[in-house]
This record gives C-alpha cells, structure tokens and sequence, in this order.
C-alpha cells in the first residue's frame, strides 16, 4: 500500500515485519499500527495481515475485541494468479475497511477483505472491502 503520513510517503508491504498503516480517526489525523503479525514475531494475535469479512460476521474475531476502522492509502497492491502485481488507486472519499484487533498491550491492523467484484475477479481471489466517507 501507499500512503503519506506526516508529510512523508510510505510503501508498505505485509512481508516486512515493520510495516505500518495509516489509521484515520475521527478527528482526522492518523496513527500509524503495525500490519498484521508474522510467525516469527511474538505476540498472541493471529498470524496474516488479513480479516476475511465472513469471518468477522461469523464471530472469529469477537475474542481480540475488534474495532473497525478506515485505512487511509492512495494506492494498494494486490499479485495477479500469475505472481504479477498490479496496483489499483483509491479516489479520494474512499478508504479500505480495516480491523483493529487486540490482546492485552498489543495491537493490530488487519485488512478486511470479501470475494473480489467483476474487475479485481479476474486477478485475485479476494479484494480489500473499499469504504466511501
């Protein structure tokens, strides 16, 4: 994903373990969370950088008191079937759903993500949930 936060822009990729997103609150301003947790990074939240939506339906993620939040990038990056990346822009007015999960002091951003409509079908099997407002 891409993003600017204080005046500086960000490249964020989940495989690198410092990777950060940009929270909007409600006031505007940002806070930056570490991205999901790795395997080789300690901690009690679940491993992947990902929140299926059925499963946030469903219940799986009632026990690390989910907050769902508005993920503020310009830009993120999904790998086609083929290991290709393709980067797709958000307007301005649009946010990708994320999911705020916690455990004790930690805490983490998950994105949100549900079956992929007509356009990202044909290059993924899933897609961030897009917001507006």
């Amino acid at each position: 994903m891409t993003f600017n936060h204080s005046g500086q822009d960000y490249r964020a990729f989940f495989p690198n373990p410092n990777a950060v997103l940009p929270v909007r609150m409600k006031n505007g301003s940002h806070l930056l969370l570490p991205w999901g947790r790795r395997r080789e990074q300690s901690g009690s939240l679940p491993v992947g950088g990902w929140a299926r939506l059925d499963s946030v339906y469903s219940g799986v993620w009632d026990k690390y008191f989910p907050t769902p939040v508005k993920i503020d990038v310009s830009s993120f990056m999904e790998k086609d079937y083929e290991g290709k990346s393709r980067w797709f822009d958000l307007l301005p007015g649009k946010y990708i759903q994320g999911l705020v999960a916690k455990n004790r002091n930690e805490q983490r951003i998950y994105v949100v993500t549900m079956e992929p409509d007509s356009t990202m079908a044909e290059f993924h099997d899933r897609m961030p949930r897009i917001m507006f407002g």
